[in-house]
């Protein structure tokens, strides 16, 4: 079997520390910023001579917390059809697939020159754990790359829209207030997989240094606690 050798050019900071929270894909949470921080051979500023002339870019990245070796399967199950129903894994954007890479369109914030780290990218948007390592960063063109048409297959069958946040003043204000709109935002989305509808579980999520408290109703998501994580 021929082998292709990627190079790691970054890794990805951000309030996303496990699985369980990060967006389902990327765009859906633009209040949140992360921060794209480069290896030191890659920390050239003429590799971004122009980069700020765009608005967005893809980041091609490892699913790193996924990656299964050499051992995948033709047929997976999407929590969004319920964790029961098996689609191919080409019809998906399942992380567990032949080759563990994730990809990823984000919005560009700012390029900031650090004394130290080089060339920062802060973009938003994103959907990644943080310090994933990306392979690649290259410009969104949307006049080939955005399809206005183009039909989305089953994603978008199962409970679409949103959720309303009921956010108690007391708990919000344990949050940092530059990310307390990306935090509602996040919630919104229902974080929990698609086939649970307890309404009386309490989940909790792990954002930045704290732990989320909540629980779902209906279409309501309602924090219980915030604190700091262990």
């Amino acid at each position: 079997m021929e082998t292709v050798e990627f190079r790691v050019i970054a890794h990805i900071e951000n309030d996303y520390k496990e699985k369980f929270g990060i967006p389902r894909q990327s765009g859906l949470v633009e209040s949140l910023v992360s921060r794209i921080v480069f290896e030191p051979e890659y920390r050239n500023p003429d590799a971004f001579r122009g980069i700020e002339g765009y608005s967005h870019l893809w980041l091609l990245w490892h699913f790193s917390e996924a990656d299964r070796g050499e051992e995948w399967s033709p047929t997976v199950r999407p929590p969004r059809l319920g964790g029961n129903t098996r689609v191919g894994v080409f019809a998906t954007r399942s992380p567990f697939r032949p080759n563990s890479v994730g990809m990823s369109s984000v919005k560009l914030e700012k390029l900031e020159m650090d004394k130290t780290l080089g060339p920062v990218l802060y973009v938003s948007g994103a959907d990644l754990l943080d310090s994933t390592p990306i392979f690649d960063v290259k410009p969104y063109l949307a006049y080939v790359d955005s399809h206005p048409e183009a039909k989305d297959g089953f994603a978008l069958n199962q409970k679409e829209g949103t959720l309303f946040v009921e956010f108690p003043e007391e708990l919000l204000a344990e949050v940092p207030a530059e990310k307390r709109q990306g935090l509602i935002e996040l919630l919104s989305q229902d974080p929990r997989p698609q086939y649970q509808n307890d309404p009386e579980r309490v989940y909790k999520m792990k954002f930045g240094a704290r732990e989320v408290w909540f629980k779902v109703e209906a279409n309501k998501l309602t924090v219980c606690n915030v604190c700091t994580g262990n």
